[in-house]
């Protein structure tokens, strides 16, 4: 069989809708097909991997027989996706979610005929365990009245699938029962022919609906050793999960196509948000290229401290203080401890072990290998954490929050930390596995660590030695002009021993070490634009030809640089430049408004984790840049 499918090919990113329930992100294509879904957590081992090879590694596939797709959207405010299909027959709309809740893990599908009569086709191929362990299925009676279904189990993973029976397909060979014919049909209502448990690689179903009918399944995780769960009832479900997202978006007022686009990625990051313990991961993918084909391929389903801390002062420029609260909740219990364990990434729930694998069996996207489980970045010194940290704690209490009876003492030992680690070299924001430098982007970081810490006892009364705190501040600040910015070239420079520079230098000003318009700042852009910016106006991170990184292959423009630079060209005054490239950028958000980590131009595709919690929070602050800056700029006496 996997002989049959070498030659698949990998379906666009941009092909792909996020649902989530804020414990996990199943990625669903627009042909219907679920190819990524880890239970019950985002960071679980996969049911289906289709994504990161081909179907054989898991899927589920839901489709009208001889269907095509006229239509996609989320329900408004929602996480609910409604596809509308139709065929030579009628048409159908089939409506996907995850039910938010701390119960249990269910994944419903919906299917209502809204004209004529459409035949739906499953094709469901169960993987646990990153596609090295398939399930046992067997028929079992729910409620002990008749209604079945089915119970697939391998070692201490469980998923139930109630609806209208599937049976095996048809070349397993799977002993049939009486009765059982070639093709394999149901009903609506879940008659089917039984069949003895048997280890399944495969299970299908043809359901015929008329106009008025509907059919439901719902796929419900649990533990193998507990008892067999109650599937959850699907309208009542889609009624309680319109309710959640309805509520939680409420607070965004939308008039035009931009402020939908700046909910949607509001959302996104919510959404990527675990609901229980408050951390965010950056994506809910591992090991989608950066190129395709290439290596560079990474487990991005974890809690950097620095994405997660720009998440939260996205989140707090639009009010939702009490996502922040959440995720400073979480902070508290990640840290804990002594100060010199202090790492760049946790798990979603503090876990301190991410151990970096491959899985060698796995094809990977687009022939993309090695595919990475754990991250080897995790045992990384990057000077710019703490100050990310604190810029986006200050935020908090800027915004009108006060501090928690431990969440300031929390920060002044991430001082003492910075204070320790004052003359340490890291490896900058991008995780670079070559040599430890001095990054003037993590040195910046440091002294925005230090210019925080002073500016709570000044100006917020807190308890502090702000005298210390604002001479180790001074001093870097010294220190990165004298050998951080270069005035031969009038820029600041990637790192204090080279002449490279790095688009993340365009962060500098958020921390209010320059200005936007300084002419440092200004002679910094125009070598980024220079060394960095392609044609087609994307940037790249850095010059991956400079062999800093110490990895081979290149990588795509990443988006987050790019809306950087959108922020940087409206707050010092390039209007037309900044309106112009954000609309640009707008363009390569697919149709349900969802950003992955890097855009191919030439090729016109997304590449990277997807969708990424850095492209969605960098967009929502470009856009709120070029409003600030046009209201500013109309605001101005003639």
């Amino acid at each position: 069989m996997r002989d049959q499918v070498a030659e698949h090919l990998s379906t666009p990113l941009e092909e792909y809708a996020l649902l989530s329930d804020m414990g996990t992100g199943p990625l669903v294509s627009r042909e219907g097909s679920i190819d990524w879904l880890c239970f019950p957590r985002f960071d679980s081992p996969s049911v289906f991997a289709a994504l990161l090879g081909n179907p054989e590694d898991g899927r589920w596939k839901l489709s009208p027989v001889n269907g095509e797709v006229i239509s996609r959207r989320y329900l408004p405010r929602t996480f609910i996706l409604e596809t509308t299909w139709r065929t030579a027959t009628g048409t159908v709309v089939v409506t996907d979610f995850l039910p938010p809740g701390d119960t249990q893990s269910d994944l419903v599908r919906r299917v209502e005929c809204v004209s004529g009569t459409v035949q739906v086709e499953h094709d469901l191929r169960i993987r646990f365990d990153y596609a090295r362990a398939k399930p046992w299925t067997r028929r079992v009676d729910l409620d002990g009245t008749g209604t079945y279904g089915l119970l697939s189990v391998a070692g201490p993973d469980a998923l139930l699938l109630a609806g209208p029976l599937l049976h095996p397909y048809e070349d397993q060979q799977v002993e049939p029962q009486a009765g059982m014919e070639e093709r394999h049909e149901a009903s609506p209502e879940g008659h089917a022919d039984d069949y003895q448990g048997a280890v399944s690689t495969r299970l299908t179903g043809l359901f015929p609906l008329s106009a008025g009918e509907s059919a439901d399944w719902v796929l419900t995780w649990y533990q193998s050793h507990d008892g067999l769960p109650t599937p959850a009832d699907p309208a009542a479900a889609l009624d309680a999960t319109t309710a959640f997202w309805m509520d939680w978006s409420s607070r965004v007022e939308v008039n035009d196509q931009h402020d939908q686009a700046v909910l949607r990625s509001l959302m996104v990051l919510r959404a990527l948000t675990h609901g229980r313990t408050g951390g965010i991961v950056a994506a809910p993918t591992t090991s989608l290229p950066e190129e395709f084909g290439g290596s560079r391929n990474w487990d991005y389903r974890y809690t950097w401290l620095r994405d997660a801390a720009l998440t939260i002062e996205a989140l707090i420029a639009h009010d939702f203080t009490d996502g922040a609260l959440h995720w400073r909740n979480w902070l508290l219990r990640a840290v804990a401890g002594d100060l010199d364990q202090v790492q760049i990434m946790y798990g979603i729930a503090g876990e301190r072990q991410l151990p970096e694998s491959e899985l060698n069996h796995l094809g990977g996207y687009e022939g993309s290998k090695p595919v990475r489980i754990g991250n080897g970045a995790v045992g990384q010194y990057q000077a710019d954490v703490i100050g990310e940290v604190m810029l986006a704690l200050a935020a908090l209490r800027d915004a009108g929050v006060p501090e928690g009876e431990y969440s300031w003492g929390l920060q002044k030992n991430l001082l003492r930390f910075c204070e320790q680690n004052l003359n340490r070299k890291g490896h900058g924001i991008w995780e670079m596995r070559g040599e430890a430098e001095y990054f003037v982007h993590g040195r910046v970081m440091m002294w925005a660590a230090f210019n925080q810490g002073v500016r709570a006892v000044e100006e917020q009364g807190l308890e502090g030695p702000a005298e210390r705190w604002r001479g180790l501040r001074d001093r870097l600040r010294e220190e990165i002009m004298d050998r951080g910015f270069n005035d031969e070239l009038n820029s600041f420079t990637q790192t204090y021993s080279n002449t490279e520079v790095d688009a993340s230098l365009l962060q500098l000003p958020h921390t209010g070490f320059v200005a936007y318009d300084d002419p440092k700042m200004l002679g910094t852009v125009a070598r980024i634009e220079a060394d960095l910016q392609e044609e087609h106006g994307l940037l790249h991170r850095y010059r991956t030809a400079s062999g800093l990184d110490g990895l081979e292959g290149h990588e795509y423009p990443f988006l987050i640089c790019t809306f950087w630079l959108v922020e940087q060209y409206a707050f010092s005054g390039r209007i037309e430049d900044a309106t112009a490239l954000l609309d640009q950028l707008t363009s390569y958000a697919n149709d349900v408004g969802l950003y992955a980590e890097e855009y191919d131009p030439v090729s016109a595709r997304l590449a990277g984790n997807f969708p990424q919690a850095f492209s969605h929070l960098g967009f929502i602050r470009a856009a709120d840049a070029l409003t600030e800056a046009k209201l500013h700029l109309r605001s101005r006496p003639e």
